[in-house]
């Protein structure tokens, strides 16, 4: 074999760019959440967030070092994303030992147990939280009134949220101001919609994720809310819905990697969630139905391939 002929393995388009550079800017993406969260919530916010971050920290740690022989570093920016992504979706007065078994279900079942990074089948920070609402359900729907609980953290005064109070997105007016900017009730990093909508743009403008599955669920919801006749603007603003459809949906490992079967996967998961909320137990639906196209997301790839280069119609 001549010396000019290097024979690598995959892949062989090269670039600068590194899963830890992308697990950056996502957690980028999440800092004006962040800031919102922490005017509405206060101390409550920022103890889960540390809470969460920290847990899924040291369970990878704990579960590369030490039961998977592996050498791995202390803080994983994985595993503090799955953290700050956990705690997003949790309410800002849980008790610390909840979180920190719900940090421990999402790192140990939801990604360690598939064997790690790019394993894993279902979103990890999803999994701890739908462990946590079907184990502890009575904290995990009791939602802290913003602003007043700033400086409150486990005797936080709670209220219903927007779509548990009015009939799960019915035909109604919305509190504009309330929704855009995060006076309204909800998980941590649900509350400001506009914070949410920024960072997917940059997101998107940095190219760490495409369009194709947040705009296809969106719009699968607007749909599907005029077919029912409720409000698209509630159905979308209201809830988690921006949230798992700009950071949980676009996972890549547990979502579908042609532009095909990204919009597939992306319309199911907007019409699941708009069924969940209008006609099942949970007044939120967004977390099952990103779930249930995880588990999905092979079947899409093996039957959605994006084209071959070269290939033609027969």
């Amino acid at each position: 074999m001549s010396e000019l002929l290097v024979v690598t393995g995959s892949p062989h388009i090269h670039t600068r760019d590194t899963t830890e550079r992308a697990f950056w800017r996502v957690t980028a993406a999440l800092l004006p959440a962040f800031a919102c969260a922490l005017y509405a919530f206060g101390i409550g916010a920022l103890i889960v967030t540390a809470l969460a971050a920290t847990g899924c920290v040291v369970t990878e740690f704990i579960i590369a070092r030490y039961l998977m022989g592996r050498q791995a570093p202390f803080v994983s920016m994985s595993a503090l994303l799955t953290g700050i992504l956990l705690a997003f979706n949790l309410p800002s007065n849980l008790p610390a030992w909840i979180v920190l078994i719900g940090s421990a279900v999402a790192i140990g079942i939801g990604k360690m147990a598939f064997g790690g990074l790019g394993c894993n089948i279902f979103n990890p920070a999803l999994v701890g939280r739908v462990f946590l609402l079907l184990s502890f359900p009575q904290q995990m729907t009791s939602w802290p009134l913003p602003i007043v609980n700033r400086v409150r953290y486990a005797d936080a005064v709670t209220g219903a949220t927007s779509l548990s109070e009015t009939g799960e997105g019915a035909s109604r007016a919305m509190d504009w101001a309330g929704e855009l900017m995060g006076a309204t009730g909800g998980s941590i990093g649900e509350i400001s919609a506009i914070a949410l909508i920024i960072g997917g743009i940059y997101l998107i403008l940095s190219k760490t994720i495409t369009w194709h599955i947040p705009v296809s669920i969106l719009a699968a919801v607007a749909v599907m809310s005029l077919c029912i006749g409720s409000n698209p603007a509630v159905e979308i603003l209201e809830g988690g819905l921006l949230l798992g459809a700009i950071f949980m949906a676009t996972d890549y490992v547990t979502s579908p990697m042609s532009h095909k079967g990204m919009i597939f996967y992306g319309i199911m998961i907007g019409a699941i969630t708009v069924i969940i909320r209008h006609w099942g137990a949970y007044p939120e639906g967004v977390s099952f139905a990103i779930l249930l196209m995880n588990g999905a997301t092979p079947l899409i790839n093996r039957y959605m391939k994006p084209k071959k280069t070269g290939e033609r119609r027969p």
